[in-house]
């Protein structure tokens, strides 16, 4: 009980401090899109410590010292793609990670600009759905701050996460099953979980592509299919049938299940 107690004040701790970045905003970028996140940091602060102390449960946290020798790289590994290269070898200047949906302010916003939003680091483990576990360091913006700037309408349910990876069918990719575009979901309250990230890094050092650079989310209370890897557009929606087999996800599509919690 301890250590959940001081896990919660710490992160209480650091989503409070995010708050401090305000005034720096004019500083940090001129961009519409950034200030308006910026601006939506107080009331996400407010609103994640009232979901703390109700009791939101959290996916545990570790010590930098557990923190996994091999981490293994599953699914894709490189995207490919003349598309995909060129961002690769720009350095991801020019990636753009979409917003839209059911937003009052769909957003399309650059590497740089979500490296310069409030962030967070957690140490946690991945469980694949193969077996296998592996504890790493991800550090990224929490998804929740960002849709709360995009503005949800009212009636959305859903958050769909369509990624740069095509499967197309190659055992290697791990589409034996049959091709198609990689893509996720979850819904809108997870989305919204305080430890529910875009993550730009890993282990302290920038996104490897094969761990999904530049982009991937986290999702720490479920599998790790549910995680998704070069993610370049963000959907918001009441409903999943219509997209792609309709049950939500590539792998669900297949018949996983849609709520992989663990």
């Amino acid at each position: 009980m301890t250590s959940f107690l001081s896990r919660r004040a710490a992160l209480i701790g650091s989503l409070s401090g995010a708050g401090l970045l305000l005034s720096g905003c004019d500083r940090l970028t001129q961009s519409q899109n950034v200030q308006r996140i910026f601006r939506s940091v107080e009331d996400w602060t407010r609103m994640n410590q009232r979901l703390l102390l109700a009791g939101n449960r959290m996916a545990r946290e570790f010590k930098p010292s557990d923190i996994s020798k091999e981490f293994k790289a599953n699914g894709t590994l490189n995207p490919g793609g003349d598309d995909y290269m060129r961002h690769v070898d720009e350095g991801f200047v020019n990636w753009r990670l979409k917003i839209d949906g059911m937003v009052a302010n769909p957003m399309a916003l650059s590497l740089a600009e979500i490296r310069k939003l409030p962030s967070r680091t957690q140490i946690t483990r991945h469980d694949c759905v193969e077996g296998w576990s592996a504890i790493g360091q991800w550090t990224g913006v929490p998804l929740g701050l960002v849709l709360k700037a995009a503005g949800v309408a009212a009636g959305a349910k859903y958050v769909v996460f369509y990624c740069a990876d095509n499967l197309e069918g190659e055992p290697a990719k791990g589409g034996e099953q049959s091709p198609g575009q990689y893509y996720e979901s979850i819904a809108l309250v997870d989305a919204f979980h305080p430890q529910t990230l875009i993550a730009y890094a890993m282990n302290g050092q920038t996104l490897p592509v094969a761990h999904g650079a530049p982009l991937r989310i986290r999702i720490e209370r479920q599998l790790g299919y549910k995680s998704a890897k070069y993610v370049q557009r963000i959907h918001i929606t009441d409903r999943l049938s219509g997209i792609a087999g309709g049950r939500g996800g590539y792998w669900e599509d297949r018949g996983y299940e849609w709520y992989a919690g663990i």
